[in-house]
């Protein structure tokens, strides 16, 4: 007889969701990634209206894990390891508020692991963190050709140059162990 799976949802922005879905693929335990919008005051969205930086959005990816094979704490660690969370509206050459690094909870057991989560990272960085944290919002799904973009195109240039570089990080620093 086959049990439930315990899973949970992580919704994180560190830059580029493309960047940050790619690292995500990689994890064991993590079993849907979505990437989307959240964040901001507009409605429904569209990658176009993201871009100007005025929605207030940030790109972000939600996942589900199961919690039996990767908890919510490891779910961070990556997630502060494979992005800078010293950078205010920015990673890498990537500016706009949509490039945040915000860690969106969905409980208040989440928002405790992230502050404590945070708190040992901030050690870490050289410089302060500026991760946003609050509870989740309304999240809304990007539009189809974002979604598994680093596998389906791993030739295109930011993906050759930006996305494998953080997945080769990823797995080094997390794989490799």
């Amino acid at each position: 007889m086959a049990t439930e799976m315990a899973t949970e949802m992580a919704t994180l922005g560190g830059g580029c969701f493309w960047c940050t879905e790619a690292v995500y693929q990689e994890l064991k335990g993590v079993v849907q990634i979505t990437s989307g919008y959240a964040g901001g005051t507009v409605v429904n969205p569209s990658y176009e209206q993201i871009c100007t930086g005025t929605t207030g959005h940030a790109e972000v990816v939600q996942l589900t894990f199961d919690t039996d094979q990767v908890s919510y704490r490891k779910i961070l660690e990556v997630f502060f390891t494979i992005h800078d969370p010293t950078t205010l509206n920015r990673q890498g050459n990537d500016t706009g508020t949509q490039y945040r690094s915000v860690v969106f909870y969905h409980s208040a057991q989440q928002q405790d692991t992230a502050r404590q989560v945070m708190a040992e990272m901030a050690s870490v960085w050289d410089a302060p963190l500026v991760t946003e944290l609050s509870p989740v919002p309304t999240f809304y799904r990007a539009e189809d050709y974002h979604q598994n973009y680093y596998r389906q195109h791993p030739e295109q240039g930011y993906c050759a140059f930006v996305v494998a570089t953080k997945v080769a990080k990823f797995r080094k620093m997390f794989i490799s162990q």
